[in-house]
């Protein structure tokens, strides 16, 4: 079974293809005052009930196809930090599609309306923004580019991230840390360190929120990519949504006063209910803490997935020349981590037993949740191979023998024998990094 995952735009002439637009319509009518739509069957049935002296119409509110999922986290901020204990820092993360309304769509899959983003919402003291963990990425050293040199016309130097915290570069601990994750994330995926860089934002870039921002890019053929943006959004957010709850606050009061009841719609419910004033109080009052009280700032990493996963792509691509003839073959050299399928099975050569073996061993390696692929083609073996580096597959299990097989690695071609009991053990640690290819070819010679 092959996953697929399809936009959630769909352009119309599909739906019309379908059928959809033509068959799956109903009788609407519309409020001409409002603009409100309704079905007609259910405004007659509501009518001829239990609606004849209730307000028909439902609110009229603007909805937005969300730009970003972090707004999502932002509203719903007091329910986390009850669940963390009421303690900080804490941190959020959602996955989920994205839309923007890009006037020109472009740069192939780079540039588009609809896409997937995985974000981090690490909420902090504003005024204590270091990190228990910093110390595990202060010795790195990667390419930055600080605004400082882009002003000035320099490129991209290596800096030592614990020099460019302590220096002001990079302004707290926190930032620094997500920048160090981010670029040992970025690595272990695949993508070339020699270009990947972290550029900060210029004074004329910064986004509204921002206090500080840095972008992790990524060189490809379209040149340097934002691919995900790490950035110090202070308190803003919290800030601009607790200034938002108190107006409405006001406003309900407000009403309340002056009609002495106030009528609102619940969606769960699916219908409007009232209080009156008798019912609920809305006052400000000044209340002695014995404590600091804050709005907290939060540290955002916010991942494009769509074009890590691009500039993967070109990061792993490479050609070599086929030995059978002149062509060049091209090899996707995607690390075991990440690689979809982890590896082939097949055997040497057609005979029943050997076949028998193959079953077993991708049987073993599926309970294991190791995803693989068995080649049963009468192809030769080195079509095989060469179908099998095409798609990325880091290794091939030739069944050459009913006791024992060869793995084959696909960036070095070189192999090892392993016995057939030991084949799900072997392929595990090598697809989870414990154990690197020449550790195995010491261990199990070919």
């Amino acid at each position: 079974m092959l996953e697929v995952k399809c936009s959630s735009v769909t352009p119309e002439v599909v739906l019309k293809a379908s059928g959809h637009v033509e068959k799956f319509t109903d009788l609407m009518v519309k409020d001409e005052k409002t603009g409100t739509c309704f079905w007609a069957d259910h405004l007659l049935k509501d009518f001829c009930k239990e609606k004849l002296e209730k307000d028909l119409s439902l609110p009229v509110e603007k909805l937005y196809a969300r730009p970003e999922t972090a707004q999502g986290i932002f509203v719903n901020f007091l329910k986390l930090y009850n669940y963390k204990g009421n303690k900080l820092p804490f941190a959020a993360a959602q996955i989920g599609q994205a839309f923007r309304n890009e006037i020109s769509p472009r740069q192939g899959l780079l540039r588009v309306r609809e896409f997937t983003l995985a974000e981090i919402e690490h909420f902090v003291d504003p005024e204590d923004k270091s990190h228990p963990k910093f110390a595990d990425v202060a010795n790195l050293e990667f390419l930055m580019f600080p605004r400082e040199e882009q002003i000035s016309g320099q490129q991209a130097n290596k800096f030592c991230l614990g020099e460019a915290v302590s220096k002001g570069i990079v302004s707290n601990e926190t930032l620094g840390y997500f920048l160090g994750r981010v670029y040992l994330f970025l690595t272990r995926l695949g993508i070339d360190k020699e270009r990947l860089r972290f550029r900060q934002h210029l004074a004329n870039e910064m986004a509204h929120y921002a206090a500080d921002c840095w972008d992790a890019e990524i060189e490809c053929s379209y040149g340097w990519i934002e691919c995900v943006g790490i950035a110090d959004r202070s308190a803003f957010d919290l800030r601009a949504h607790a200034a938002m709850d108190e107006k409405e606050a006001m406003e309900m009061k407000a009403v309340l006063e002056t009609k002495g009841e106030l009528e609102f719609h619940v969606c769960t419910l699916g219908k409007a209910v009232s209080i009156k004033s008798n019912m609920v109080s809305i006052s400000k009052v000044i209340k002695k803490e014995h404590q600091r009280v804050f709005t907290p700032s939060v540290i955002e990493p916010s991942f494009g997935i769509g074009r890590i996963i691009y500039c993967l792509f070109e990061h792993s691509f490479h050609t070599r020349p086929s030995k059978a003839s002149d062509e060049q073959l091209n090899v996707f050299r995607f690390p075991p981590l990440v690689a979809p399928i982890k590896c082939t099975v097949f055997p040497l050569v057609q005979n029943p037993k050997y076949e028998e073996v193959a079953k077993k061993i991708s049987k073993s390696l599926t309970a294991g949740g190791i995803f693989c692929e068995t080649d049963s083609t009468g192809s030769s073996i080195g079509k095989k191979y060469a179908r099998a580096d095409e798609i990325g597959m880091p290794f091939a299990i030739t069944v050459d023998s009913v006791d024992s097989v060869t793995i084959r690695e696909r960036d070095s071609r070189d192999q090892i024998r392993v016995k057939v009991e030991d084949v799900r053990k072997v392929v595990k640690k090598l697809i989870s990094g414990r154990h690197t290819w020449p550790e195995l070819q010491r261990r199990y010679p070919a």
